[in-house]
C-alpha cells in the first residue's frame, strides 16, 4: 500500500507494511517538520505578488519554503501593495504578524496553490499581530470579537461591564484599595475625549474643546482688539477670517431712536470743528461832543440924556458865530476760541482692531 495524508497538516501516514525498515525516519520527520511546526514554528513569508498562495505539499518536508503554510506563526514582508494571501482549504489556526507595509487579507482557497476565495477573509493592518483561524471556508479574526457581555470580578459577584462597576462590585476605593495617580507626567502627544462644548465639570478640556470655546466667544460679526499686537487673529487664535476694522474710527452702540445710529455699519462726524451759524450783539460808546457860540444876544440898548427923560432904546447888532464837531462813536465785536483743525475728538487711544467676517 502506498502511504496516504491527513486532511489537515497532511501528514504522511505510511501504509500497512510499507517502508520496511524507513518508517522510523518518516515518523521522524513527520514530528520535526509537521508537527513540531505547526504547533510551535515561526516563518517569514515575503510577500511578492498581490494574490499569493501560501506553499503547501504532502508530508514532511525540511524546506521550509515548500511548506509555509504548516507554520503556527507566519510574519509576512516586503509587499508593494495591499495583497491577498490564500492558505489552504484545510482547518487551521494562524498567529499572523503583518510587518509587509501593506494591508493584506486572508482567505481559504476553493483549491490548493490557487487563488480563488473559498469564502470570508480577514483584512489584517500593517503592524497588527492577530490570531486568525480557519474552519476550511472561512477565516474569522479572534481579536474582532473581543470580550464582551458581563463578566465576573469576584466569586458570588454580580459581574461588571465597566471597570468602575467592578471595582465597586469588589469593593475598592480609588485612593484607599486603589492607588490614585496624582499629577502624573505624561510625554508625546496625549489625548483625551472632546467633551461637549458648554460642559462645566471636571472633564479635561482637549484643544478641540478649547478652540471650540475660543471660537464660541468671537463668533463672525465680533470684533477683536489688541493694544500691541498687529498679527491677524486668525493666526494668533487659529481660527476665523479676520479684516482690519474702524481705521481711524470711535465705536458707538446702536440706537433705533436716533437717525444717526440706527443702521450698523454707519459712520459720520468730522475730525475737523464746524462753526455754526450764530450772532452777536455789538455795544457802541459815545464819547460826547459840544457847540460854541460867539457874539452878542440881540435885544435893545436903552440910552437915558439925564433929567429924568426915559431914554430911547436902539436896537443892537447881534452876531452869532457856532461851531460844530463830529460825534465819537467807537463799537467792537470780540473774537474768541481756538483754530478747529482736530477739535472735534474725544479723548482716544490707538488699538488694533479686526473683525470676524466668517
Amino acid at each position: 500500500m502506498s502511504s496516504s495524508y491527513s486532511s489537515s497538516l497532511r501528514i504522511e501516514l505510511i501504509g500497512s507494511g510499507d517502508q520496511a525498515g524507513a518508517w522510523g525516519a518518516t515518523t521522524d520527520s513527520n514530528l520535526a517538520y509537521v508537527l513540531d511546526k505547526g504547533i510551535a514554528g515561526y516563518q517569514d513569508v515575503p510577500v511578492s505578488s498581490t494574490l499569493q498562495a501560501l506553499t503547501y505539499v504532502n508530508g514532511p518536508s525540511s524546506s521550509a519554503s515548500l511548506n509555509q503554510s504548516v507554520y503556527a506563526m507566519l510574519s509576512f514582508s516586503s509587499a508593494a501593495a495591499a495583497s491577498a494571501i490564500y492558505a489552504p482549504p484545510a482547518s487551521k489556526q494562524y498567529i499572523i504578524w503583518n510587518n509587509s507595509g501593506f494591508t493584506l487579507t486572508i482567505y481559504n482557497s476553493t483549491v490548493i496553490g490557487n487563488t480563488t476565495a473559498a469564502g470570508t477573509g480577514v483584512a489584517v493592518a500593517n503592524g497588527d499581530k492577530v490570531m486568525v483561524w480557519s474552519d476550511g471556508t472561512n477565516f474569522y479574526d479572534t481579536k474582532s470579537n473581543g470580550i464582551t457581555g458581563t463578566l465576573p470580578v469576584a466569586n458570588g459577584g454580580t459581574g461588571a461591564t465597566t471597570a468602575s462597576a467592578a471595582r465597586t462590585n469588589l469593593g475598592l476605593v480609588i485612593g484607599t484599595d486603589v492607588a490614585a495617580i496624582a499629577s502624573p507626567a505624561f510625554t508625546g502627544n496625549p489625548t483625551a475625549p472632546t467633551a461637549t462644548f458648554g460642559d462645566n465639570d471636571t472633564t479635561i478640556a482637549t484643544t478641540a474643546f478649547v478652540q471650540a470655546a475660543l471660537a464660541a466667544l468671537y463668533p463672525v460679526g465680533s470684533i477683536y482688539t489688541n493694544a500691541s499686537v498687529s498679527t491677524n487673529p486668525a493666526t494668533l487664535l487659529g481660527f476665523g477670517t479676520w479684516t482690519a476694522f474702524g481705521a481711524g474710527r470711535v465705536m458707538v452702540g446702536f440706537d433705533s431712536g436716533n437717525a444717526l445710529f440706527d443702521t450698523i455699519g454707519e459712520t459720520g462726524g468730522s475730525s475737523d470743528a464746524i462753526v455754526v451759524s450764530h450772532t452777536h450783539t455789538a455795544t457802541s460808546t459815545d464819547s460826547g461832543h459840544t457847540h460854541v457860540q460867539d457874539g452878542n444876544i440881540g435885544g435893545f440898548f436903552q440910552y437915558s440924556a439925564g433929567g429924568g427923560n426915559p431914554g430911547v432904546g436902539i436896537p443892537s447888532q447881534t452876531n452869532v458865530n457856532v461851531s460844530t464837531s463830529t460825534a465819537n462813536i467807537t463799537t467792537t465785536v470780540n473774537s474768541t476760541g481756538s483754530s478747529g483743525t482736530n477739535a472735534n475728538y474725544q479723548p482716544y487711544i490707538t488699538v488694533y482692531m479686526w473683525k470676524r467676517t466668517a
